[in-house]
């Protein structure tokens, strides 16, 4: 069925490719916060604070790791550092010194994108699990930092973060009203969705690609692998980044070192996992479906943790793929590479091509 829905729109005249983008839009912002929704989707809750944070951040966060594991296949555990230093960009530079929130979101945008060269200048000739363990001690070594200085208030964290100006009539200053936060953090989500859709249709895209399924054979070829790989930890880190600039610290205004913790990371990677790594929408359908389901279930109090866990392994185990894979993606999988580069090839699933000329 996937299948011959992604040859019909292969085939789609724009127009109507654009009527269903317009419309998707439409019910994103009208029709899915609105309180007939709510009644099913967060009887517990608010459910238009939901879909802000955890289900808006989650997604934009997923899209942005997406880019590192799923486009590049580089294997990041520590990408909740991003979030957190596009965070504590905006309590710094506003909650501290002032600056107005626009302002602190492009100068947070650089200091993560800036901070993802710095991390994968010299880390990025690793592959695999060496990899992994390098991008998660960076992740803790941010959210400690974070801890542990005072001028960036320690483990109090940091309060009276700057809001975005009314625009459009809505009003962010007004605590009791979260749908601004929701609106905006959509907006910064279409961004990223057409900043990756138009990069993986690109020259970078096909480069990415190449490594992502061997990265030796690769640069054979002529595809300069770092660079490109330096590319996708300084793309994915600015958009972490600006995941943290959207979530401004709730509507209280407050954020903390313990809001940043390696969990976050993994849960982000999950999302993609979970949904498809390598697709946007299966990215988003994933990230969707992690967020909702703790809050939906509220009502198990610790259980519904126990049956979330159970849905995940039943998924890798009946699903291995992802809800909706690229086709890319599940030729990877097919031919034991595990769509995650490197790592992903040293260990080959069951009936897969590459398990058989193991077991000969």
């Amino acid at each position: 069925m996937s299948d011959r829905i992604r040859d019909w729109w292969a085939g789609a005249a724009w127009y109507y490719r654009w009527a269903i983008y317009l419309l998707l839009l439409l019910f994103v912002l009208f029709v899915l916060p609105s309180e007939g929704v709510k009644s099913f989707m967060s009887p517990e809750t608010d459910w238009v604070t939901t879909l802000w944070d955890p289900i808006g951040l989650y997604i934009l966060l997923a899209l942005g790791l997406n880019i590192v594991v799923g486009q590049a296949g580089l294997l990041d555990l520590g990408y909740v550092a991003f979030f957190a230093i596009g965070a504590y960009s905006v309590g710094v530079l506003g909650g501290l010194h002032g600056w107005p929130f626009w302002a602190t979101v492009v100068a947070a945008l650089a200091i993560a994108a800036l901070s993802g060269i710095l991390l994968g200048a010299p880390t990025l000739r690793l592959r695999g699990d060496y990899l992994a363990i390098v991008t998660l001690g960076f992740g803790e070594i941010i959210r400690i930092v974070a801890r542990n200085t005072t001028a960036i208030g320690d483990s109090r964290g940091i309060s009276d973060l700057p809001r975005p100006p009314t625009m459009f009539g809505l009003d962010f200053n007004d605590v009791l009203d979260v749908k601004p936060f929701y609106y905006l953090v959509v907006a910064m989500i279409v961004v990223v969705i057409v900043v990756s859709v138009r990069l993986n249709n690109s020259r970078v895209g096909r480069s990415w690609a190449a490594i992502r399924e061997d990265e030796d054979a690769a640069e054979l070829m002529g595809v300069p692998t770092f660079k490109f790989k330096l590319l996708a930890f300084f793309i994915g880190a600015m958009v972490g980044g600006l995941a943290g600039t959207g979530q401004m610290g709730g509507p209280q205004g407050y954020i903390q070192p313990e809001n940043f913790t390696f969990i976050l990371s993994a849960t982000i990677l999950v999302c993609v996992v979970f949904g498809g790594s390598g697709n946007i929408p299966g990215v988003i359908l994933g990230a969707f479906i992690i967020a909702w389901l703790p809050e939906r279930f509220r009502f198990l109090d610790e259980y519904r943790y126990m049956l979330f866990g159970a849905v995940l392994v039943l998924m890798m185990i009946l699903r291995p793929e992802g809800l909706l894979p690229s086709r890319r993606r599940k030729a990877e999988l097919k031919e034991g590479t595990g769509g995650m580069g490197a790592m992903g090839a040293e260990v080959a699933g069951p009936g897969t091509a590459a398990s058989s000329e193991v077991s000969k």
